[in-house]
């Protein structure tokens, strides 16, 4: 089971805060979209944070990971360094504009907004590597 869970077939890892508030919704939400899109693929952050050794290994062997925090906290981040994993492509939804609240009636325009930043983050770090 958690073979198949740690498994990234050579795509985008995405990691996705998903705390009490609308941001972390939002950024959840975007990374369950991009997923079914086959933008990428969601990833267990829970897993890396339980300090679950196939998770850490999964997310530290990955080629191309990105990062989502709902807000300036930065509770996916932390959880990344605690398990001693290089941050790569991070994406901060409150640096986006959107404000921080708990109406979790997430916006379509703003969900967009989101995954077009991690998409847009992505690229940019694609463009850096073959520099």
């Amino acid at each position: 089971m958690t073979e198949s869970c740690c498994a990234t077939s050579g795509n985008i890892m995405i990691l996705a805060c998903s705390g009490g508030s609308n941001v972390g919704q939002l950024s959840n939400q975007a990374a369950v979209e991009l997923t079914q899109e086959g933008f990428g693929k969601i990833f267990c952050l829970a897993g890396i944070g339980g300090k679950l050794q196939g998770f850490i290994q999964s997310a530290k062997d990955v080629p191309q990971m990105v990062v989502i925090d709902g807000c300036e906290l930065g509770c996916a981040k932390a959880t990344l360094e605690q398990a001693g994993v290089p941050l790569k492509t991070y994406v901060v939804l409150t640096d986006l504009g959107i404000k921080k609240n708990k109406d979790f009636n997430l916006k379509r325009e703003e969900i967009e907004q989101v995954k077009e930043a991690i998409k847009q983050s992505c690229m940019g770090d694609q463009q850096k590597a073959a520099v």
